[in-house]
């Protein structure tokens, strides 16, 4: 049907050092993982939701144990917060602070300077949340983010939602097998989000009101756990995070494959940022491996409302 994308080989950015794998240490949410997945899953980390912070500095979380780590230019980890929680996505409001989808306790308000975290979202029309996975902003400030959960094809009700920048939220999907990673299309008019558990990545149309309408299918992957992490192109085109393959996967606006990105190790390839001078730079988190991988695309990833300016 395509033409076979062109293969572009990551290679190491950061190695989460020996003395920051907790390997041996007690989680529940490792431990639940471990028993369904078995070795494939890691047990000294689970690096996630990787972000440029407002420090040019690149962010990311690690799932079991509550830490937001930051990694310098040249490839060292620290870490920026520890926390009693599960952060799994990390998005960068434009005034600094840092959003955090937690699976176990809702969307999150970090402010890394001062190491102080603080809940914006635990319930949302007196609704409790599922487990919020990913999240992303639009260019006017309106949060938006996914509510999987241990929902499935057994279980068809993980959410997407919205929380303007005026405070108002909507509920736009209640119906998704595993919603995770979450991007807006080019020009704000719909969403891409990715149903893990169905491989594949759904369109989401906004009509009236900005309320979705006529969702569907913008492409399917095979294999692996499914789509995970997305991020989008300047072109319009998506990059998705192919967890369990092993494979960040790059489409056109129109979803043909232009490039396959391999890891040189790990299978575990969860989530992706673009960054550099020119955004050409992707960055991935491969947490089978503990590790953050980089890649050049030839084409560059959009702006972030993170990265726009206040004026």
């Amino acid at each position: 049907m395509f033409d076979p994308p062109e293969r572009i080989q990551s290679e190491v950015f950061a190695r989460l050092p020996d003395s920051l794998r907790l390997a041996g240490t007690a989680s529940d949410w490792l431990d639940k993982q471990r028993k369904s997945l078995g070795p494939m899953f890691p047990d000294h980390s689970f690096l996630e939701g990787p972000a440029i912070g407002p420090d040019g500095k690149l962010y990311c979380v690690d799932i079991p144990f509550g830490r937001i780590l930051r990694i310098s230019p040249d490839g060292v980890f620290d870490v920026a917060l520890q926390y009693d929680g599960n952060p799994n996505g990390l998005a960068f409001h434009r005034d600094g602070r840092a959003f955090i989808a937690d699976n176990r306790r809702g969307i999150l308000i970090a402010d890394l300077v001062k190491g102080s975290i603080e809940p914006f979202v635990e319930r949302l029309a007196m609704e409790a949340l599922k487990g919020p996975n990913d999240l992303c902003f639009s260019s006017s400030g309106d949060l938006y983010f996914t509510d999987m959960g241990q929902t499935g094809l057994h279980d068809p009700s993980g959410g997407v939602y919205r929380i303007r920048a005026d405070g108002h939220h909507d509920k736009l999907l209640g119906n998704v097998p595993g919603p995770n990673g979450i991007v807006l299309n080019a020009n704000e008019s719909g969403l891409f989000v990715a149903a893990t558990r169905l491989n594949s990545i759904w369109t989401v149309p906004f009509a009236r009101e900005d309320m979705p309408s006529k969702v569907g299918t913008f492409l399917h992957l095979q294999g692996g756990m499914g789509p995970d992490g997305l991020a989008l192109l300047e072109s319009g085109g998506l990059a998705v995070s192919h967890v369990g393959f092993g494979a960040v996967w790059v489409f056109s606006r129109r979803g043909e494959p232009l490039y396959r990105v391999e890891p040189p190790d790990g299978v575990m390839t969860s989530n992706l940022c673009f960054g550099g001078e020119d955004r050409k730079t992707l960055y991935i988190t491969e947490s089978q491996s503990g590790c953050i991988l980089k890649a050049q695309l030839p084409e560059p990833g959009k702006q972030l409302f993170s990265e726009a300016s206040l004026s």
